[in-house]
């Protein structure tokens, strides 16, 4: 069963001649999918291959204008599946569309940290990004009814949206896949690309994050109980995020000298990785962390929105040093949007520093009655 991918729409309006369009994401979110659907309504010659092939390493590498346009030959669109492979990718694409202003170029990747790098300044002005998150709400929505959400919740909740895991029946063969991704693909990026072979803490680092959703980090304190300096702490944690296992949100600040900035928020892509990283799928009414599960679920989703629907927004948390706080905070259009996450009935009030350091500012409570609006 194919479930209909926002990611498509935006591929087929943004893909142009001369333009590279890359898309990044998790291994097994869908981005072979995506390729898949949308090669299905392409009329005009392509060449689909891979950076894994040893052979199409050495074409897509060689920096030689002649090897390339003998590689494209007459086709008018390139798709290059893990293109983070290929030594050099950016320029080498930046010699095919300078040469063959006709050709459309697809490169996806499994991570940013090594793709990005190659693609930066080569292909300044000549590429956009997109990001494949596991299914987002805004999707599934389409193909369920309103009952179906509702009674769904709690497995997006514990199991999370990878769609395997959402195609999948029974909440034993989800566990086993999660598990099963989190001991095969969740670091392997990291593993060889960046040469590290700590795998061990780096899943323990991770598990310590698993237990701090919706608060501040600190690099020094994970690094002692880690046995590792908080700049190593602070670079593995800048690789987890651009392999997509993490997110991070930074502290908004604006007006107050009581504001906090100095550290970061991290939330997990997934909410099935983040079970499966303690080994915890046990029901809400039996888990202590159904509030963090809530803010986890709540701010990913509402950041696949963003990318879904193409809305710019700037993202953080708030919090003073009297404790007051604010879960989600947008910077949008010139405007201030704050978002609390609510998983029972409370009604909290605003937050009086906020109102009076930001009095146009917006300020909302999102819970069971209103979130599917906040997220689809």
């Amino acid at each position: 069963m194919y479930i209909k991918q926002r990611q498509l729409e935006n591929l087929r309006n943004l893909l142009k001649p001369g333009k590279v369009i890359v898309i990044y994401g998790a291994r097994r979110t869908g981005k072979t999918t995506l390729i898949r659907e949308f090669l299905k309504g392409v009329t005009e010659p392509y060449l689909l291959v891979s950076g894994d092939d040893i052979t199409i390493q050495g074409y897509l590498s060689s920096q030689s204008i002649e090897k390339l346009n003998d590689f494209v030959g007459r086709n008018l669109l390139l798709v290059i599946d893990e293109a983070q492979k290929i030594k050099n990718i950016g320029l080498n694409l930046k010699l095919i569309v300078d040469n063959n202003p006709d050709v459309r170029v697809i490169a996806t990747g499994s991570s940013s940290f090594d793709l990005a790098r190659s693609l930066g300044e080569p292909l300044t002005g000549r590429k956009h990004t997109l990001i494949q998150y596991p299914l987002a709400q805004l999707e599934l929505t389409v193909i369920e009814q309103h009952h179906q959400t509702e009674a769904r919740l709690e497995s997006r909740l514990i199991y999370g949206a990878y769609p395997e895991v959402v195609l999948l029946e029974d909440n034993r063969g989800r566990e086993q896949y999660l598990k099963e991704i989190v001991s095969s693909y969740l670091y392997k990026d990291i593993l060889e690309l960046e040469g590290i072979r700590q795998s061990g803490k780096i899943g323990r680092l991770l598990q310590l994050i698993a237990f701090q959703i919706g608060k501040e980090v600190s690099y020094t304190e994970l690094g002692t109980s880690l046995g590792m300096s908080k700049n190593t702490v602070d670079h593995y944690l800048d690789l987890l995020e651009k392999a997509f296992v993490i997110k991070k949100l930074g502290g908004f600040s604006r007006n107050l000298r009581n504001e906090v900035t100095k550290n970061s928020r991290y939330y997990f892509v997934d909410n099935g990785i983040r079970n499966a990283l303690i080994n915890n799928f046990n029901p809400l009414e039996l888990r202590n962390d159904v509030g963090e599960l809530w803010e986890n679920y709540l701010v990913i989703e509402r950041l696949k929105r963003q990318e879904y629907l193409q809305e710019s927004a700037n993202n953080y948390f708030w919090r003073t040093y009297t404790k007051q706080e604010l879960d989600l905070v947008e910077e949008r259009n010139g405007k201030l949007f704050g978002y609390e996450m609510k998983w029972g009935k409370a009604k909290p009030r605003p937050p009086k520093e906020w109102q009076t350091a930001y009095p146009d500012a917006a300020w909302v409570v999102i819970n069971r009655d209103n979130y599917l609006g906040f997220i689809s």
